[in-house]
């Protein structure tokens, strides 16, 4: 036995029992907050019952609360309310968890006294429902609070390891600002000099290949993941062979198109090519049947959208006549499905008097007028579009239907763009509930990323979630 290989046991072992550990109370997380929802619901339900008068036939006990817990617990997982990733502390996530379980108290209230014909406790008392729902926005949301704040410190103080070129470890810093990552991120550079242990660059500090596994041992085991840049297949044997060791002691290793897809729900395009549709994933996305069921529920819910929200649309299209006496819709040429182009129809938010100017929208642009800033805060300039939904030119959710003229220079500068183009355009979608309006050919990128992985990920459960994320954003006024 060589020297070197009691203290690699060591780190080894140190390693696999940190790992272990966090791994334990990171799966854990979820499950204890779906027994204090459990608890909440059960509670919530008898205390506000026995106040009304109503209480449930069962008591405590009464199986009818399976269904606002089922209802309860299904909205909670659409915005990521069981994921121990999740900042429950931001403002962000406190306004989903309220949509959500408002939507839910709507669902249950559906349920209850529109599907359910037997007789059914909850039946005898409206009040019981939204009361215990609106109840349970605080009490759920407090105790997520909490957690996420005693699990912080632990969290941050664990590090990510990044393995790539010196070019690829800037790029990742830089994603990793861009996204907010809390961690220390350490990098180790396949192109540094073996014999140096360390080599400042761009403001980073960069560890040379061979000493990754001292890199490890320092940090004593509190290394979150290892992420392998997809150009490092050159590392030497010994290093993979150590990689490999560290993996099946516990310490996640991603590659950096899974650890993006993991940690920020993204596809980056670093190393995308035209072979990738090719890798896993996309079997809903192929399915016809999928296909077809989400074409009958765009009809349905478009049908229903435009008889709910006529009146509205009344009164945003009077709005936009009576602001400048100009028309009210705007149709321009977008590129959907297939590359197909077709005519978007919109509410005008623009002056009609001005020149065309920037093709991207800036914010705070002289040329939007008043009624079309609130339109666009509010997207309720976007509700026309229900009848390119309803002709079949788009889709309720999908990647946003982008203008033709801007459409002709990205697939030009932009290598794979034309793969967003693989499914309907759609209103809204996981890149516009996940980034901002895009102002560049930058941000055009980015969103193209979030574009992406809905592509690779498309789901109904994933469209449930954004419908949510959209609602957040529309009473947000976060429209542009």
């Amino acid at each position: 036995m060589t020297s070197s290989q009691p203290a690699g046991l060591r780190v080894l072992q140190t390693a696999k029992n940190k790992a272990v550990s966090f791994m334990i109370r990171r799966r854990l997380t979820p499950l204890l907050l779906f027994v204090l929802d459990l608890a909440c619901v059960v509670a919530v339900f008898n205390i506000i019952g026995w106040a009304r008068g109503t209480p449930s036939p069962g008591g405590w006990h009464d199986p009818s609360l399976l269904g606002p817990f089922a209802v309860l617990v299904f909205v909670i997982h659409l915005i990521d309310g069981y994921s121990s990733r999740t900042d429950m502390l931001s403002l962000a996530y406190t306004s989903q968890h309220a949509i959500a379980l408002i939507a839910a108290m709507l669902v249950m209230l559906l349920i209850t006294f529109v599907f359910i014909k037997d007789e059914y406790s909850l039946q005898s008392s409206r009040a019981v429902i939204v009361v215990a729902f609106i109840t349970l926005i605080p009490l759920t949301l407090g105790y997520r609070r909490w957690l996420t704040l005693h699990r912080a410190g632990a969290h941050n103080r664990r590090s990510i390891v990044f393995v790539g070129s010196e070019a690829s470890c800037l790029g990742f810093r830089d994603t990793c600002e861009t996204n907010h990552l809390q961690q220390e991120v350490l990098y180790v550079a396949t192109d540094v000099d073996p014999r140096e242990s360390a080599s400042p660059f761009g403001g980073l500090e960069l560890h040379a290949v061979p000493q990754l596994f001292t890199l490890v041992d320092r940090l004593g085991g509190k290394v979150e993941a290892i992420v392998l840049h997809e150009s490092s297949r050159d590392l030497p044997f010994a290093v993979s062979q150590k990689l490999m060791e560290l993996h099946f002691a516990g310490v996640s290793t991603y590659t950096l198109e899974l650890f993006h897809e993991v940690y920020w729900r993204k596809i980056p395009l670093t190393g995308l090519n035209q072979t990738w549709l090719f890798q896993e994933g996309f079997q809903i996305a192929r399915d016809p049947v999928f296909a077809r069921l989400k074409r009958i529920m765009d009809i349905l819910l478009a049908a229903l959208g435009m008889v709910l929200f006529s009146p509205l649309l009344l009164l945003s299209a009077l709005a936009v006549w009576i602001c400048d006496r100009g028309p009210v819709f705007f149709a321009q040429t977008r590129i959907g499905k297939n590359g197909v182009p077709f005519q978007i129809l919109k509410f005008r938010t623009m002056r009609t008097s001005v020149a065309a100017g920037d093709v991207y929208t800036q914010k705070n642009d002289p040329r939007i007028t008043f009624v079309g800033r609130f339109l666009r805060a509010t997207r309720l300039d976007e509700f026309p579009q229900l009848w390119n939904v309803l002709r079949g030119d788009m889709s309720l959710i999908g990647p946003r239907a982008e203008w033709d003229r801007l459409v002709a220079g990205y697939e030009r500068d932009i290598p794979c763009y034309h793969f967003r183009h693989l499914m309907k355009p759609g209103i809204t979608g996981w890149a516009q509930v996940n980034y901002p309006y895009g102002a560049n050919i930058d941000d055009t990128l980015r969103k193209l990323e979030y574009d992406l992985y809905y592509i690779r990920h498309f789901s109904f459960t994933l469209d449930a979630s954004i419908v949510l994320k959209t609602i957040h954003i529309m009473l947000g006024g976060k429209g542009r």
